[in-house]
């Protein structure tokens, strides 16, 4: 495949070693940094049209490399993408696979435009607010940053908000660290939008740890905080070190012009 041999040949043994260290996967990694992830995606983007455009990105995330999975979402940021059906469709196949925050945050990315688009294919990823997956939980709430960011939400928008807001309640006490930071940096970015509804929450949210609290010292367990042996928190402190992760790639200012290509920078490797 000429496009993934272009991909290899950007790599670096060091850098490749140290990811792969940090990752703990398993999967192959070549060590090519985010901005020439970008710039060959970029480069592939402006020159395909959007069906073979999906057909790469399957292609490259099938090979199951890293980059290349970096690469695929990258493949398919665009704000306006008609028809987006193929690309939607591709993130949905992708969505169970994922096992860090690297590749989870940059398909959530891309997800997040087609929710914007089309805002009921939320009724599709609802259901990963429960997930056995840390990913998934955490990436229903990268999908759904633009909602956080609406300078002027119509009331469809306030139903999502108040949606996300909810599933950001429960998930804020997460055993996992990637997915609480993602709900805390929900909150945190709508309340520079609404902060009365932010500061609601915020109540609420104490109100559930003290809740919490009690039961622990009762001896009460809630079914969320059983051990379960295929939630992997392992994962977790691979890419996180000591838990607390960096914020989900910034999604588009809702209220900006809409543009044709997203130029939101491939998240860093080397964090």
């Amino acid at each position: 495949m000429q496009d993934l041999d272009r991909l290899r040949a950007l790599g670096d043994p060091d850098r490749a070693a140290r990811a792969s260290a940090r990752h703990k996967s398993g999967r192959e990694t070549l060590g090519v940094p985010p901005a020439q992830i970008e710039a060959l995606a970029a480069e592939w983007r402006a020159g395909l049209d959007i069906e073979p455009r999906v057909a790469l990105a399957r292609a490259l995330w099938d090979s199951d490399i890293h980059e290349a999975r970096l690469a695929a979402a990258r493949l398919l940021v665009q704000a306006r993408m008609r028809p987006d059906d193929g690309a939607w469709a591709a993130m949905l196949d992708w969505a169970p696979q994922i096992d860090g925050q690297e590749i989870g945050d940059g398909v959530m990315s891309a997800a997040s435009r087609r929710l914007v688009a089309q805002p009921d294919r939320l009724d599709r990823i609802a259901p990963w607010a429960t997930s056995r997956n840390p990913w998934l939980r955490r990436g229903l709430l990268v999908a759904t940053a633009p909602w956080a960011k609406m300078n002027a939400p119509k009331p469809q928008d306030l139903e999502i908000r108040e949606d996300v807001l909810a599933w950001a309640l429960t998930l804020s006490t997460d055993r996992n660290g990637a997915v609480r930071q993602a709900a805390m940096a929900w909150v945190r970015d709508l309340s520079k939008h609404d902060p009365a509804r932010v500061a609601l929450w915020q109540q609420a949210q104490e109100e559930r740890v003290a809740a919490r609290a009690e039961a622990r010292a009762a001896g009460v367990v809630e079914p969320d905080e059983i051990d379960d042996p295929d939630e992997d928190d392992r994962l977790a402190d691979a890419d996180l070190g000591a838990g607390i992760a960096p914020e989900p790639d910034p999604a588009p200012d809702m209220d900006a012009a809409p543009e044709d290509e997203d130029d939101t920078p491939a998240p860093d490797q080397e964090r």
